[in-house]
């Protein structure tokens, strides 16, 4: 929580909001994921019309690793001649799969369902969408998607994007990023408000940056956290907490509240480029295709191209 570095004023802000029991959430959660994936769908299409596919032939030849078979898994990938020598059923994974694999996570923390009237979804819900958007068009390239922590092999065919985001409904996002420790040479975009101190990101982060890994840092933020737009006595509570405190004319400490602000995102931002990644800034009530455009370029970029066999 963003109390212990930049101070009580920057504890997730929101003004006074009912709360919702983790079956609330559960169930507004589900309701939502078919809406959101017909929007990802139709945002992939758009942004796919300005770019060439990459679709490239061949599955590569170089033996990465065994995984254990999960339901769901394409039955034509089990190595049978594993699978043999014991009791389980095992799926064969090539280096280029590996290697192109984009990992995704996206943060499940209390503050990301915060929502103020500008935005046009909470943090959380835009996040999803982001991620599926994604996902779509990555795999209209041919590319493999996977859930960070999930355990779950990556899907690789158009026909999994469902699939996925079922994994990631089950998964529920988490309050901190999994000790799943990608392939060397993968993509890994990270999707969250970033709000927990600049120390704790690094230590997380720093490990995965060891394994070569391209990363990707997406910091989705409510147009209301950013400029504190409350005037007069309010009474703010930390999303999901105790927190809760008044401040008598809230335009008093607007100011140093926006410094706070850019300081922690100039110091996150310095993070990913010593890490070597890509930082990008999104804002709830601006249009998906905003972060998507940019995000998917960099990608394009970075992917390695396949062995044609």
């Amino acid at each position: 929580m963003l109390a212990t570095g930049l101070n009580i004023l920057v504890a997730h802000r929101a003004q006074k909001t009912p709360h919702l029991t983790p079956l609330d959430e559960a169930g507004r959660l589900a309701e939502a994921y078919p809406a959101l994936l017909v929007q990802a769908d139709r945002i992939a299409h758009t942004v796919a019309m300005g770019f060439h596919g990459r679709r490239r032939p061949g599955t590569g030849e170089s033996f990465w690793q065994f995984q254990r078979y999960r339901p769901g898994d394409e039955a034509q990938r089990i190595d049978w001649r594993k699978s043999a020598r014991s009791d389980q059923l095992y799926v064969r994974e090539n280096e280029w799969e590996a290697a192109n694999t984009i990992w995704m996570w996206t943060s499940g923390s209390p503050g990301m369902h915060f929502k103020s009237k500008p935005a046009q979804s909470t943090k959380a819900e835009r996040a999803t969408l982001l991620m599926l958007t994604l996902a779509a068009l990555m795999l209209n390239g041919g590319e493999r998607v996977g859930l960070l922590g999930s355990g779950r092999t990556p899907v690789y065919t158009r026909s999994g994007l469902e699939r996925l985001a079922l994994m990631h409904q089950a998964l529920d996002g988490g309050r901190e990023l999994p000790d799943a420790v990608p392939p060397r040479h993968s993509n890994v975009i990270i999707f969250s408000d970033f709000l927990l101190p600049i120390e704790a990101w690094r230590d997380r982060l720093a490990p995965i940056a060891e394994r070569q890994v391209r990363g990707h840092l997406v910091q989705v933020f409510d147009p209301a956290e950013e400029t504190l737009p409350y005037t007069g006595r309010k009474e703010f509570e930390e999303t999901g907490g105790s927190l809760r405190f008044i401040i008598g004319r809230t335009e008093t400490v607007r100011e140093a509240y926006r410094e706070r602000i850019a300081q922690h995102r100039d110091e996150l931002r310095s993070l990913a480029r010593r890490l070597g990644w890509s930082f990008t800034l999104h804002h709830t009530d601006q249009p998906a295709q905003q972060a998507i455009l940019p995000l998917y370029g960099l990608l394009e970029g970075s992917l390695t191209p396949r062995t044609r066999v």
